[in-house]
């Protein structure tokens, strides 16, 4: 089993990847005294194959377990959704030392989590992350929150686990396109801070689900998974600047899912098609090279991933999303963009005017009509 530690002042736990871990949960939560009460919070689907295994390890544990239930989908990562695990929490009488155990992938992890960060002010929360996505990136670092009408993520809160138990077992009934997914946050990091990693993916024969074997998985999810935890253990609450790294490819990718109302673009397809746009920005900005720009975009398209932007989506709606975007402060936003493979630098979004060198309305507009499919006659 491997221990990846997230290093926090505060609140520090662990990340544990390992092969029958589901079956170790019961063990691993007793040893962290969890209070008595535990809520699995998962939704139909998930739950139909790991629910009564997640909740016999619970039991086997000596734990009072209780069960709610979400929808499945982006599209329900709502308030509406949040009030259902508050009724759940209520019914079952869950107190201060009481567990919420988010079993699931990014939706169900992220509402999880900020439930648990606002019930009774603040109670446990476990992740176990059943998708690549949410084992590589959205069940470490403690950002939780549910996405509001206008945008992704607009409301949440900072709340760590206590504990990530990763099984990679899980990921043998994830579904083709939510792998793929997960394999656009792992570009992700080999882009930002790990060419090893990016030299690794390149030289694979596949990244499409079929094509990654146990050995080339492993790797992707320790070193995913570690350099997350090294970015959060340094920079908890975005203060100094470093854990916005982690955010390439997703202002632009939140803005397609938001503007796709979350039903034509999942997380990770948008997060792609951000790193294509961005890497173009940084191309037109001069701050890296179109050979770079192609590796980049060869890898994701490896991974089974488009680089078109879906037909017929509004541009004008993505650049207005942009600035309703939770990162602009007093009219400007940032862009992280590459300046090579393993490496990036901040860039100023002027909202309202036109600067050379920052990124503009313009140039936004500019790349992502290029990024459009070519009409077919």
């Amino acid at each position: 089993m491997q221990s990846i530690q997230v290093a926090l002042a505060a609140n520090p736990y662990e990340i544990l990847i390992g092969s029958g871990n589901l079956e170790r949960l019961g063990e691993k939560c007793r040893a962290l005294s969890l209070g008595n009460k535990i809520m699995v919070v998962s939704n139909p689907t998930v739950f139909g194959y790991y629910g009564e295994r997640a909740i016999a390890a619970l039991t086997a544990a000596q734990f009072e377990v209780f069960y709610c239930e979400l929808p499945d989908g982006e599209r329900y990562k709502t308030l509406d959704s949040i009030s259902k695990i508050y009724d759940a929490a209520l019914e079952h009488g869950l107190e201060r030392s009481s567990t919420m155990v988010a079993l699931g992938g990014g939706v169900i992890g992220d509402m999880t989590g900020f439930a648990a960060a606002t019930w009774l002010r603040g109670i446990n929360v476990v992740q176990v992350p059943t998708t690549l996505l949410a084992m590589v990136d959205s069940s470490i670092g403690g950002k939780t929150g549910v996405n509001h009408p206008e945008g992704k993520n607009l409301i949440g809160a900072f709340h760590q686990p206590r504990l990530v138990l990763t099984d990679p077992d899980v990921l043998v009934t994830l579904p083709a396109r939510e792998f793929r997914a997960g394999m656009a946050e792992v570009i992700k990091y080999a882009i930002i801070g790990d060419n090893e990693l990016f030299d690794r993916l390149e030289r694979a024969n596949g990244l499409k689900q079929s094509q990654v074997d146990s050995e080339l998985l492993a790797t992707i999810l320790t070193r995913s998974a570690s350099a997350k935890a090294d970015v959060v253990s340094k920079d908890e609450h975005e203060l100094i600047g470093l854990r916005a790294t982690l955010n390439y490819g997703h202002t632009i990718g939140h803005a397609i899912e938001s503007v796709t109302k979350y039903r034509v673009v999942n997380h990770g397809e948008g997060v792609a098609l951000g790193m294509v746009a961005a890497g173009q920005l940084a191309v037109q900005l001069g701050l890296w090279t179109e050979q770079a720009a192609q590796r980049q975009d060869g890898v994701i398209s490896k991974a089974d991933l488009s680089i078109e932007l879906p037909p017929a989506i509004d541009l004008v709606e993505i650049i207005k999303t942009l600035k309703s975007d939770k990162k602009v402060k007093a009219g400007k936003g940032v862009f992280i963009l590459p300046t090579r493979i393993g490496a990036t630098r901040t860039v100023g979004y002027e909202v309202s005017n036109i600067t050379n060198d920052l990124v503009s309305d313009p140039l936004i507009k500019q790349v992502l009509t290029a990024m459009l499919p070519i009409p077919t006659t």
